[in-house]
């Protein structure tokens, strides 16, 4: 899974030379939180909710509305801006981009190929990557499997989910500090929930749930 697979192409960017109260705004308008800084077609830095916050005079000034609405229209973002910025490839694994996120403790990520900005990829995004990868939203059944964890068991399981003619959406496991295995099976359709569980558990696997899913829109 590359980066290029759940990365926002579109990007809004905004140039060096741009005010502060202009990139709020801009913020504002179209709800985003981080903008990238584009100058000549090469990334220069990176603005985000904080950097403004911390351009943004205190509440506590003495300086009147007039003088901060001025202040903020005459600062440029290049005086704010972080500039050391923390970008990943296009070609990129999902899991490097998640691991220089919590690396730099930072929510996202300019992608980048070669010099040239294709993309960004945010916490937002790698969120929605793993409701995707998961299987999370698609109508059909779940099931939750503990396994013993050696060689052949998760093809022993699909192979009795296959023999019901049950197509598989996706699959995750993972290692339990008991040694065991869970796993968990997104099956598509109608599914005989008691039949399937009943089948599985004669061949010696433990079911620790198995349940109807529902459809879900806009993630």
């Amino acid at each position: 899974m590359s980066v290029k697979d759940f990365m926002t192409k579109k990007v809004v960017y905004v140039s060096p030379d741009t005010t502060v109260a202009h990139v709020s705004e801009i913020m504002r308008e179209q709800g985003l939180r981080r903008l990238p800084v584009i100058e000549n077609d090469k990334l220069v830095g990176l603005v985000t909710e904080g950097t403004i916050a911390e351009a943004s005079p205190s509440k506590a000034t003495s300086l009147s509305i007039y003088e901060m609405n001025y202040l903020l229209n005459k600062t440029k973002i290049r005086d704010v801006m972080i500039k050391d910025v923390v970008t990943v490839s296009k070609y990129a694994s999902l899991e490097d981009a998640i691991y220089l996120m919590i690396k730099h403790s930072i929510g996202v990520l300019p992608v980048m190929d070669n010099d040239m900005v294709s993309g960004i990829i945010t916490d937002k995004d790698v969120f929605r990557a793993f409701l995707q990868i998961s299987g999370y939203g698609e109508e059909g059944a779940r099931l939750h499997v503990l396994a013993d964890d050696k060689v052949g068991v998760l093809g022993d399981l699909l192979r009795i989910i296959v023999e019901e003619n049950l197509n598989i959406k996706s699959t995750l496991h993972l290692p339990r500090k008991s040694g065991k295995i869970a796993i968990e099976v997104q099956l598509e359709g109608d599914v005989d929930l008691e039949a399937l569980k009943a089948k599985i558990e004669a061949k010696g696997f433990e079911v620790e749930a198995i349940e109807r899913t529902k459809a879900k829109v806009g993630f």
